[in-house]
This record gives C-alpha cells, sequence and structure tokens, in this order.
C-alpha cells in the first residue's frame, strides 16, 4: 500500500525486526572492562611473593606478582596478572632479570591469553646444565623455574588448570609408593637440603612427563610416582 508523505524527509533508516529489542539489549548490558594496554594502574594491587632457592647461587630470588582485580563485585569479575617484580641480593643477574621482568609484565598488561609464557620460559636450558629442586622436580635453568613460579600463580588465581589426579590414580600412586618405600630403606634427611630428593624412594630415575626423580620399578614397569606415567601405559 502506497503512502503519502507531505513533509520534507530529513533522514531514514532501514527498520529491523528486533531493532528495538537490540537497542534495548545495548542499554541493559553491562560494561564489562577487559585488560588492554591503555589500562590504568591502580593505586592499589594484590599479589604474592614466590622464593626461589637455587644450587646456583648463594643468594635466593624472590618473584612478586601482583594481579588487578576486573568488574569487582559483579559477576564478571576477573583477577588478572598485572606486573612482575624479581629481587635478590645477587647482582650477578640483576641486568637480564630487570629485561625480562620488564617484558613479562608488559605481556600481562597487554591482556588475553599469557599462560604462552609458561612454556615459553620452561623451555629454556642452561648450557651450564640444570638443577633439582626440593622434591627432585629438575629444573633445566633459573629462567625455566621462574616460567614454574608463574605457572603456580596462573593456576591460582584461575587462569590455567590444574593438572591433578582422580582419586582412583591418587590412591593407585599412594598404594605403590607406600609399597616402593616398604622394600627400599630410607636414607638419611641432610638438614637445611634445599635440593633433597628424600621425597620418592632412593634410586628413582627422572620422569620425562612431570620432570620429577620419582620413577621406580613397580610390578616391573617403571611407574612415576608423583604424576602416575607408566611405561607400560
Amino acid at each position: 500500500m502506497a503512502v503519502k508523505i507531505d513533509s520534507k524527509i530529513i533522514d531514514y533508516e532501514v527498520a529491523r525486526a528486533n531493532a528495538e529489542d537490540d537497542k534495548a539489549a545495548a542499554s541493559a548490558g553491562p560494561d564489562i572492562e577487559h585488560m588492554h594496554e591503555e589500562f590504568q594502574r591502580p593505586e592499589r594491587l594484590e599479589g604474592q611473593t614466590y622464593k626461589i632457592k637455587t644450587p646456583l647461587s648463594e643468594h635466593a630470588l624472590y618473584v612478586t606478582i601482583n594481579d588487578v582485580i576486573l568488574n569487582e563485585g559483579t559477576e564478571h569479575e576477573l583477577r588478572r596478572p598485572f606486573e612482575v617484580f624479581i629481587n635478590s641480593k645477587n647482582m650477578d643477574h640483576f641486568q637480564w632479570i630487570v629485561a625480562l621482568t620488564r617484558i613479562i609484565s608488559a605481556v600481562f598488561r597487554k591482556g588475553g591469553d599469557c599462560t604462552f609464557l609458561v612454556e615459553e620460559l620452561r623451555s629454556v636450558f642452561d648450557p651450564r646444565g640444570g638443577y633439582f629442586k626440593k622434591g627432585g622436580k629438575f629444573m633445566p635453568s633459573l629462567v625455566a623455574e621462574i616460567g614454574d613460579v608463574i605457572e603456580q600463580h596462573l593456576k591460582s588465581i584461575g587462569m590455567m588448570e590444574p593438572e591433578g589426579l582422580d582419586d582412583h590414580q591418587r590412591r593407585f600412586i599412594e598404594q605403590k609408593r607406600a609399597e616402593a618405600e616398604a622394600r627400599s630403606p630410607q636414607k638419611p634427611v641432610e638438614p637445611d637440603c634445599d635440593d633433597s630428593t628424600d621425597q620418592y624412594p632412593p634410586g628413582a630415575e627422572l620422569c620425562a612427563k612431570c620432570h620429577t626423580k620419582a620413577m621406580v620399578v613397580m610390578d616391573g614397569c617403571l611407574t612415576c610416582l608423583n604424576c602416575g606415567e607408566s611405561k607400560c601405559g
């Protein structure tokens, strides 16, 4: 049906069936805050400090990761890493540590998925060789252990899923570990030894999956008492 327009046309738009619904949803939707490069640092940040003590240095390193809370008090609340600082009495590594912390902090503030940093740092190998940290876990370098600390932190704030064992696997490993310890005499524990591996039976081999010296022969098969990895599948 034709419609006669008597007044002068000054503007027009294409009408859609759900145009009113779109406008209502846009006006009612929450203003969700995201991490981005122009995000201004709040006056106060919450964080955690982790201690790294390696046999490569007399002094420990202290890694502090500060987080920002986005959309605080709403259902969209998120905790995201904002900056990292590393402090130590040992000044031998000062230059590259400052550079590393600035780069990592820049990646944090850029927003998006920063979990790739964990694998990138843990893939760095020291040409002089790595070391075993307390509990028997092998670290190929100091940089790799910094990546391990970042992984711990990202898991604690929910950015990475913890790779835990289910109850059945945990009970099975505990049973096998008890059997292995019953067969092998425990070596004496040295006091104040940060890189001790007495958490697992003597003679345990390095696990290729979790990099922990916890592989023992159980029922004729190499089995890891830390992550459950088995050579027999």
